[in-house]
């Protein structure tokens, strides 16, 4: 059994100072409170108000789930394992564990991906969308195929690896997936939960935002979906009347959808591409720690989604400060804030 003094502890594969160690679980802890607070916001939302079961909140609702679930359960549970080094909860509990993270991280990019393609539809196909959109079941069904993709993924390959091939090659004081080193799996997988999801949110972003332009040029300002303010800032109920105004939409609009596109490169690009590359050398030539940062920026990108999406929308500022200052909606009439 590897020890350490007792002021210093293991992390991402270094030995650090017991100050850092307390820094870091700060930090930790930190993330877990703003992912759980953040997305349960979400949840809570919809539960208070019911305007905001349509179609495409229910996605919202979706991605929460998801993210809520990650901050609930697969972050406090890798803490200690990260901050010690060793896993000690056993063999069972690292695949419980495996399964739950792995699905809920796929779930979570997914959703972003649902979310975007109801936003293509609602521009491209606005009349068609309309007559749809309070149709629940196609929602919930949905809903449905993003989870059961999200398990076919790597919920079986996680499950059924090590019997399949004969033997584990994990160790019993870590804890991590058998095909950690299979970089071909790894490629496979990754196209399908990182590259494809993500050349499809950024095609699905960028023809909302050339549409948009193009009918602003003929003159048939402002996005047809009247809910999404992303879509709409003209449904925060001020005036858009001026080709000067439009323009200016137009700059918000498309500032919001390159975020939405960059953050979500920037919280998985740097892990898959590391992944493959670690699983291809066999783990010499990417140290631990860099994987390590990789790993808890997809943690990271839970913690934004609340943030980043719903906060976008008039209807869930709304909810948000009907949960937050009931005291204030009671005094004084919501003043809409213009979207992000």
């Amino acid at each position: 059994v590897q020890r350490f003094p007792p002021d210093r502890r293991l992390i991402a594969g270094i030995v650090l100072p017991g100050y850092l160690v307390v820094i870091f679980s700060v930090l930790m802890v930190t993330l877990v409170i703003v992912v759980v607070a953040g997305n349960a916001l979400v949840i809570m939302a919809f539960i208070v108000d019911k305007t905001l079961r349509n179609q495409s909140n229910y996605f919202f609702l979706n991605l929460a789930i998801s993210d809520f679930l990650v901050g609930a359960f697969c972050i406090p549970v890798y803490i200690p394992y990260n901050l010690t080094g060793r896993w000690m909860l056993g063999k069972g509990l690292c695949k419980v564990w495996l399964v739950m993270d792995y699905l809920l991280c796929s779930a979570s990019v997914f959703n972003i991906v649902l979310i975007s393609y109801d936003r293509f539809l609602s521009v491209t196909r606005a009349v068609k969308y309309r007559a749809q959109r309070n149709i629940t079941r196609q929602a919930v069904l949905k809903m449905v195929a993003v989870w059961l993709l999200a398990f076919l993924l790597y919920g079986p390959a996680i499950i059924f690896w090590e019997a399949i091939v004969g033997q584990s090659v994990v160790p019993a004081h870590e804890c991590y997936a058998e095909f950690y080193f299979t970089w071909y799996f790894l490629l496979s997988a990754s196209t399908f939960e990182f590259f494809t999801p993500f050349v499809s949110v950024a095609f699905f972003n960028l023809s909302i935002y050339l549409n948009i332009h193009r009918r602003n040029k003929s003159g048939n300002g402002g996005a047809e979906d009247e809910d999404d303010d992303i879509l709409s800032p003209s449904s925060s109920g001020c005036p858009d009347t001026t080709p000067g105004s439009r323009l200016s939409r137009d700059k918000k609009i498309a500032k919001s959808l390159a975020i939405i596109v960059c953050i979500f490169g920037i919280c998985w690009a740097p892990y898959t591409l590391l992944m493959i590359i670690r699983a291809a050398c066999g783990g010499e030539c990417v140290a631990h720690y860099w994987y390590e940062i990789t790993f808890w920026l997809l943690w990271l990108n839970s913690a934004i989604n609340p943030f980043l999406y719903p906060l976008c929308h008039s209807s869930f500022r709304r909810a948000f400060s009907k949960i937050l200052c009931p005291k204030r909606q009671s005094v004084q009439p919501q003043i809409e804030v213009q979207s992000c």
